[in-house]
């Protein structure tokens, strides 16, 4: 694989602070982002009222435990742009996400948010190895979802020439790769093992390809995916972490020199890992869950945004500011397939509209070659006949591809065949191979 560490001056002066630094930085941006979202954003005035808490409180960095989390619920509370501290005409850009519920969660960007974006992403792309001049190939999703524009406008301000192709169409992308000769490729890691197999389909070697490092988030991959990557194109496989709630792509960054896990970009987005059933703040190296602040969002400021996501913080190596690992799993029930979220809701509203199927499922995860497949066992009623409750089983696949936007197979069975729970029922059985 080629060396595609940086070079002297490659590196922001921020990336080489001092914790000192770095600290002073994030205490008066955590000031001013608390005062702004206090002063401009309802939901955080009567949360802040609620809990007896006001910003003038915080004068250290760990005073921010004082403050109440923001969850994924509030957001949709809020819909659409309740959560939004600037007048809707400043607004630049809009995504949004789905939710549980069918509600899409939604953010917004000013101008200078999307130039702090491009900022991160640009930063992010170099810690990648990828360089001014170099051709990136960018097959994260267009649109609503923030992973192919904000790669893309960091990507574009840095300097590189971009190729939206977005995902699908495998073949085309083992084309254009070939034809165009990209550096570096942005995709989600289950994605890519699917144009591998295109390659050998085409009888094309895959380390022969222009390809020097894969750039691979928005699900969750493991070392050893990454070795199979990196041995079967001869190129570096890094991971890229981020979420719409907090800015998009570009929250953290692993080094292609140490890929020892994602650096944070400190300077903007301030960490935590709390006990996920206490809420209570760990110290670093402990796991548990992360939790955001954004410190220089104008349009969409969060605060201590409780992600989810498992993790630990250790301290910084290739960069001043700290790491987290990759992420273990999630303190909830979300599943993350081939880039899409899915939660057991989701699915659960869409069969209960089918009267010849009953309210009892179970979700089953396997992969099937190289892409992960979801399975959804269903169970017909009991005065359903045969015909019914087959094209019942028929429709819920296609509901399930129209509200989440994902391929499910609906395996259908005869009344009560489908396993019950005396408690908590098991709504996912993960076959998934484990690291």
């Amino acid at each position: 694989m080629k060396d595609l560490s940086p070079k002297s001056g490659d590196l922001e002066a921020i990336e080489t602070a001092s914790r000192d630094e770095i600290s002073d930085l994030q205490l008066h941006r955590m000031k001013k982002s608390l005062a702004h979202a206090y002063n401009n954003v309802k939901h955080y005035k009567e949360a802040f009222d609620a809990a007896g808490v006001h910003p003038d409180d915080l004068t250290d960095l760990a005073d921010l435990s004082k403050f109440p989390f923001t969850v994924k619920q509030d957001l949709r509370n809020n819909y659409p742009f309740g959560m939004f501290a600037v007048p809707r005409d400043q607004i630049n850009r809009i995504h949004a996400s789905s939710g549980t519920t069918g509600q899409p969660t939604v953010v917004g960007y000013t101008q200078n948010d999307l130039r702090m974006w491009e900022q991160v992403v640009g930063r992010s792309l170099r810690a990648a190895g990828l360089r001014r001049g170099d051709i990136l190939h960018n097959a994260y999703g267009y649109g609503l979802f923030t992973g192919g524009l904000g790669v893309h406008g960091g990507a574009e301000a840095m300097g590189l020439t971009v190729v939206p192709i977005s995902g699908g169409m495998t073949q085309r992308q083992v084309r254009l790769i070939e034809d165009f000769k990209p550096t570096g490729m942005t995709v989600t890691p289950s994605y890519m093992l699917s144009v591998l197999d295109e390659f050998h389909t085409q009888g094309i070697d895959p380390r022969k390809s222009s390809l020097n490092v894969g750039i691979f988030g928005a699900e969750p991959w493991t070392n050893a995916m990454r070795q199979e990557i990196e041995q079967a194109f001869d190129m570096h496989a890094v991971d890229i972490y981020g979420l719409s709630e907090i800015i998009g792509p570009g929250v953290s960054m692993e080094c292609v020199e140490t890929k020892d896990g994602l650096h944070i970009w400190e300077d903007h987005f301030y960490p935590e890992i709390i006990d996920p059933n206490t809420g209570e703040v760990l110290p670093d190296g402990e796991l548990g869950e992360l939790v955001f602040t954004s410190l220089t969002k104008e349009a969409f400021p969060i605060i201590r945004y409780r992600t989810r996501d498992l993790t630990r913080i250790l301290p910084g190596t290739a960069r001043s500011m700290r790491r987290m690992e990759k992420i273990t799993g999630r303190s909830d029930d979300m599943i993350i397939l081939r880039g899409v979220n899915v939660f057991p809701t989701q699915i659960e509203e869409q069969l209960m509209t089918i009267p010849s199927l009953a309210p009892h499922f179970q979700i089953v995860l396997e992969r099937a070659g190289r892409m992960d497949s979801l399975t959804v066992n269903v169970e017909a009623t009991p005065t359903a006949g045969p015909e019914a409750a087959s094209a019942g089983a028929t429709e819920l696949a296609h509901k399930i591809k129209a509200s989440v936007g994902i391929t499910a197979k609906v395996a259908l069975g005869a009344p009560e065949t489908v396993a019950r729970s005396q408690g908590k029922a098991v709504r996912v059985i993960d076959n998934r191979p484990k690291e």
